[in-house]
């Protein structure tokens, strides 16, 4: 048994390793493993793999007494499927995208309100929600527009300031 359990701590302390020292090894060698440590022979599912193995083999020796040979290949498995389960999570965690950022554009055709007044062809501020988040930008308007008024974003000529119109409801 204390030679599974060295075999799985020996698995957990390179686990620890390769977090600490993430591309470390790739850096000395200089990129001479370019894609090798990628994917199934990466050094966290080669970390999960023997610590698995380990400890799967102390289980089944403490637990089902089992002798060296089976007590070897129920670590196998169990070291396997930690494996395939490591390179799964890490393939879906290099996979998943982002969302893509929010831009100036984005603001054409929402509507907000007025902070700042607007005199006509003048500038002034309004209070806009970009991807959900309340942004402060300067506006230009054709005609002026009062402070408190909602207005209809109409163009993002730069990344700080809109062209507004005033919003006119029908009462």
């Amino acid at each position: 048994m204390a030679w599974f359990l060295g075999i799985g701590i020996t698995g957990v302390v390179l686990l620890a390793l390769s977090l600490v020292f993430d591309g470390v090894l790739e850096d000395v060698l200089d990129g001479a493993l370019d894609g090798v440590l990628d994917g199934w022979l990466s050094l966290p599912v080669a970390a999960g793999f023997t610590a698995m193995t380990g400890f799967g083999g102390a289980i089944a020796t403490g637990a089902a007494d089992a002798g060296p040979v089976a007590a070897t290949a129920a670590g196998a498995v169990c070291g396997l499927v930690t494996a395939w389960l490591t390179y799964r999570f890490s393939r879906a965690l290099m996979d998943g995208g982002t969302a893509v950022t929010p831009r100036g554009d984005d603001l054409v055709g929402t509507s907000g309100n007025v902070v700042t007044a607007i005199p006509a062809n003048g500038f002034g501020e309004v209070l806009l929600t970009l991807a959900g988040q309340p942004v402060k930008r300067a506006a230009r308007s054709a005609v002026p527009v009062a402070r408190g008024a909602e207005v209809w974003v109409e163009a993002a000529p730069s990344a700080t300031s809109v062209v507004v119109r005033p919003v006119e409801r029908d009462r």
